[in-house]
């Protein structure tokens, strides 16, 4: 089943989020099966064209290659999808307006505004009939909830036609706040909470990235309700597992 059809039956799915460039992080990452991966161009030095090969290596491994683009920007939106991606996370979405925005960049007409660009998502050129069909058919459009003015007009948020599903910022979210990072905060909670329970009740899956290497906060939004789920950061993996190795050993001297 393809990712877009398990977002529209609400079903579970789990990824991961790439920061660094280089092809055998994702080999690695790739070993634990994710569904998916996230090439994230918005906190990482990461350029577009080191974006393209990142989405080559992975789709080369039948995984889907979803890219956070930098902002919800018409010329990069349309940028990493003519390089190929299954899908787009748009940050800081927070109206009504972010939301058709962002689909109106990403599909074409009528659907949308997006140019025509004749490069590897339609092999270049080739298929270009094909891969409109895909586009209506398949992309992916996440909208990222991460600021308290996304949680205050979720309703309209979510009644945008074309957006998929929705992935939770806690760290930005918690900073709209004032209090940066400090997602455990009662009032952080209840607007999560709100989302959660607003996607439940419009149907549309409710996303979160669990940035803590720890499974256990993963299984924990799953029995929240929360169905499309980013798992770590490939350097969190490798950070979290030399720190506490070495910690180990160390003790035992």
């Amino acid at each position: 089943m393809s990712l877009k059809n398990k977002l529209k039956k609400n079903q579970l799915s789990i990824g991961s989020w790439i920061m660094m460039n280089d092809p055998i992080a994702i080999d690695v990452m790739l070993l634990a099966e994710f569904e998916w991966l996230v090439v994230d161009m918005e906190h990482t030095s990461i350029n577009i064209n080191q974006v393209e090969n990142l989405i080559r290596t992975i789709q080369a491994n039948n995984i889907k290659a979803l890219v956070r683009v930098t902002k919800n920007e018409e010329v990069i939106i349309k940028r990493v999808l003519d390089l190929g991606a299954d899908g787009i996370i748009v940050p800081m979405v927070c109206s009504k307006n972010d939301a058709l925005q962002a689909v109106n960049y990403a599909k074409y007409p009528p659907e949308g505004t997006r140019g025509v660009g004749l490069y590897r998502a339609s092999a270049y050129g080739t298929k270009f009939k094909e891969y409109k069909k895909w586009v209506e058919s398949e992309l992916v459009i996440i909208a990222q909830i991460e600021h308290i003015d996304a949680v205050n007009n979720i309703d309209e948020i979510l009644q945008v036609k074309g957006i998929d599903g929705t992935l939770i910022g806690p760290y930005d979210l918690s900073g709209s706040l004032g209090f940066p990072g400090e997602y455990n905060r009662k009032d952080v909670k209840e607007a999560i909470k709100k989302v959660i329970e607003k996607c439940k009740e419009y149907s549309i899956p409710s996303g979160f990235h669990i940035v803590d290497t720890n499974p256990n906060e993963v299984i924990s939004k799953m029995k929240q309700g929360c169905k499309f789920l980013a798992y770590g950061i490939d350097y969190l993996f490798l950070r979290d597992s030399v720190i506490s190795g070495l910690d180990k050993i160390k003790k035992n001297k």
